[in-house]
């Protein structure tokens, strides 16, 4: 690649907001998207909007102000634009620049559901609660979001979002005002709220997915699986081990009736087993190894089996599925299992696929919170919750199209390295000696209010005590 492709590529940005930027309203609120995007990518520090305010900010005749860090903390939290028309358009580009890559492969659009934890020490933001948090692996103070992403051969793309509300916040009134939360919003459920996504997504007809997965949180459910059979959308989602599944089908196992009183309705349950077991019993002929892409240092192989089966849903015989297995090759590593509703034609091949998918995401999340500052906001309300997180996925759509455009010199180019190539060439502010003291003094001015306030509180909490000040 050459110096002019880098340049292009930086020009991209100024051209993907300048698509963007009416969905912000007013002329400064458009800058300020401006500002926080290029903190967002290029900020080398914690990316808070004050420090992207001070770093990236237009400095005035005597420099940065107060004034100046709160109109970005403002734009993120009180600025009416609306976050899902942001997501509407990055899908538009989605679909434009990405889904027609899919073409050549043979699964087409895929979707993937995931929830991601953000840690938080306080009480005040908006749907923190003890719960747990992914990123931690245990129950833990944090808030909780759900996650769209469309994937494709040519990149992954944040495509919807939407914060949990656990249900003591969804219930507390002070709680929801001071924190902002839409009067429409109530109480659901991870896997509503992951319902509700699809919908967004797909009913403009913009983004049509070919399949969506998802972990076994959300393939353990009954009524989510109900709700993707209802729009008719094909999935294979992870289940747990001992998920049960009729080896046969039910309707055969109705016993027969016996002449007198009602006649039997439902089936015996000697057809039942749990997904372990089925894995168990499965000959060594059933097993196939295939590739599911591309590692670090080697393909990443495994040994898939499918069976044809019946689910068992609400406790009552379901629907005919597949149940796909995966396991190491070495063994005695971890076995995954999924259910599918694809036809019954469907290869095993395209189901190991699918399911090959899932680290997209991960990759995503990871990406985001590593070089993007998807986890680093210091905003406590239902508004600014959302803004950061259209403001990530924009942030990652450009440097996902910019990876695109340079990987056809160089397809080993991952995120991180586009992302290194774009802030070579992207225009960073020049900090003169007056402007780095303008700073600074900012920053003693918020830290002596900052220390007053303290005091003051400190001193109303203990009137009563007496003390000999000794420093």
């Amino acid at each position: 690649m050459t110096k002019d492709e880098l340049r292009a590529a930086a020009d991209q940005l100024v051209r993907l907001h300048e698509r963007f930027a009416p969905l912000f309203g007013r002329q400064e609120a458009r800058q300020q998207s401006l500002v926080y995007l290029h903190g967002l990518l290029l900020a080398s520090g914690r990316k808070n909007a004050e420090a992207m305010a001070l770093e990236y900010g237009t400095p005035k005749s005597d420099g940065i102000s107060q004034l100046q860090v709160l109109g970005l903390q403002r734009f993120l939290t009180y600025s009416p634009w609306d976050y899902q028309d942001v997501q509407r358009a990055i899908q538009k580009v989605f679909a434009l620049e990405l889904m027609p890559s899919a073409a050549t492969w043979s699964l087409g659009t895929v979707g993937v559901f995931d929830s991601s934890g953000f840690p938080k020490k306080g009480d005040e933001s908006v749907g923190v609660a003890r719960q747990y948090c992914g990123r931690l692996g245990k129950t833990d103070n944090c808030q909780v979001g759900v996650f769209l992403a469309g994937v494709t051969p040519a990149g992954s793309v944040l495509l919807d979002h939407q914060l949990y509300l656990p249900k003591e916040w969804a219930k507390d009134q002070k709680r929801r005002q001071k924190t902002h939360v839409p009067k429409d919003v109530r109480f659901r459920t991870e896997l509503q709220i992951a319902t509700e996504l699809l919908r967004r997504t797909t009913e403009p007809g913009v983004v049509r997915f070919d399949w969506v997965t998802a972990d076994d949180t959300y393939g353990r459910n009954g009524h989510f699986l109900d709700a993707l059979e209802k729009v008719q959308q094909r999935y294979l989602l992870d289940v747990p081990a001992t998920t049960t599944v009729w080896r046969v089908d039910p309707a055969t196992q109705v016993p027969p009736p016996r002449g007198r009183g009602r006649p039997p309705s439902r089936p015996r349950r000697a057809g039942v087993c749990s997904v372990k077991e089925l894995a168990e019993s499965l000959p060594t002929s059933a097993w196939h190894a295939l590739q599911v892409r591309e590692g670090a240092c080697h393909p990443l192989v495994f040994e898939f089996a499918v069976v044809r089966v019946w689910a068992v849903r609400h406790r009552k015989p379901g629907p005919p599925i597949w149940v796909l297995i995966r396991r190491s090759l070495e063994g005695g590593g971890e076995i995954k299992y999924g259910v599918s509703n694809a036809a019954e034609d469907t290869p095993v091949e395209t189901l190991a696929l699918v399911s090959g998918c899932r680290f997209r995401v991960d990759e995503l999340f990871q990406d985001g919170k590593t070089h993007l500052g998807m986890s680093q906001y210091e905003s406590r309300a239902w508004s600014s919750w959302h803004h950061h997180m259209s403001l990530v996925g924009l942030a990652h759509l450009f440097v996902t199209l910019t990876k695109v455009r340079l990987k056809k010199k160089t397809p080993e180019l991952t995120l991180d390295m586009a992302l290194r190539l774009l802030r070579s060439v992207l225009q960073r502010p020049k900090l003169t000696a007056d402007e780095a003291i303008a700073v600074v003094d900012y920053h003693l001015g918020r830290n002596r209010v900052a220390r007053r306030s303290y005091q003051k509180s400190w001193k109303k909490r203990h009137k009563k005590l007496k003390f000999k000040l000794l420093l």
